[in-house]
């Protein structure tokens, strides 16, 4: 039996977790193969994040988190393909790390050292391997 395997672009959840009970939301699903398919067109990333997804440092998709013991905090967010970061819990996409550590702890905070890469590495020492480069 074939698999169908369907992946959405985080903003693209990010608006429709945002939509209104009067919005209509359309989806169009197709099997492509012929000659209808449409061009898709590739996402540039723009904003602070953009020179380390350009440099192949940061990808989209990636899950960025932090935990911050003695405040009893932690965060999760999805880095899309534009750049931009989606938090858990909230539907709008954050256009810096800043921002969107911002949004879970409350406080101005630098992003760029609070949040980590699945290797553990943060941000800021993407930036400094970026600008070693």
């Amino acid at each position: 039996m074939a698999t169908l395997s369907i992946h959405f672009d985080p903003a693209v959840i990010a608006r429709l977790t945002s939509a209104s009970g009067d919005d209509t939301i359309h989806v169009t699903l197709s099997l492509g193969g012929g000659s209808d398919t449409p061009e898709v067109t590739p996402v540039i990333p723009h904003g602070p994040l953009a020179a380390l997804m350009q440099a192949g440092l940061l990808k989209p998709d990636t899950v960025l988190t932090f935990h911050q013991r003695r405040a009893g905090r932690s965060g999760r967010a999805v880095v899309t393909a534009d750049g931009q970061l989606i938090v858990d819990g909230h539907s709008t996409p954050f256009p810096s790390p800043s921002k969107a550590a911002e949004a879970v702890t409350g406080n101005v905070i630098n992003g760029w050292t609070l949040w980590h890469t699945p290797d553990g590495s943060t941000l800021d020492q993407l930036r400094q391997k970026l600008d070693a480069q």
